[in-house]
């Protein structure tokens, strides 16, 4: 665990941007069971790399048009329980970080894991991102 000081930072570029830091197994729980429609949940975490460019990217990708209803965010490394508590929701997947998912009422429809991060550009990750909300979170024509 770093001092929280040197974390602060990395926390403040997601909250900055309305994501919604949990930081307990049950607010955890409490977001995504209560999420009705579409939430990312992002695995920050402080490596300088992977983080450093993941971060820049959620904040170009939240400017698309189409884009998730509920801002999550956990901590690796900082807030333990809270993170395996949302990994734990990303079934099929190992835990990573950092990474990024996309659920809808509570269900994994998207994963970016670390090794879908650390090789790339911001512009490229925030790409794959605007695909991934234009895909799970446009809004649903309604009926006529």
């Amino acid at each position: 665990m770093y001092p929280e000081i040197m974390v602060l930072p990395m926390r403040e570029e997601l909250t900055r941007l309305g994501v919604e830091e949990l930081r307990t197994p049950h607010d955890v729980d409490q977001a995504i069971q209560n999420s009705k429609g579409t939430a990312i949940v992002v695995v920050n975490s402080i490596c300088g790399c992977a983080a450093g460019r993941m971060r820049p990217a959620v904040r170009a990708a939240l400017q698309n048009a189409a884009k998730p209803e509920k801002l999550f965010s956990v901590f690796a490394g900082q807030d333990k329980e809270a993170t395996d508590r949302a990994r734990s929701y990303f079934t099929g997947y190992p835990p990573s970080s950092p990474s990024i998912a996309i659920l809808r009422d509570g269900k994994l429809v998207h994963m970016m894991q670390r090794s879908d991060i650390e090789h790339r550009e911001a512009a490229d990750i925030a790409f794959e991102l605007k695909k991934a909300f234009d895909k799970f979170c446009a809004p649903v024509p309604a009926a006529q």
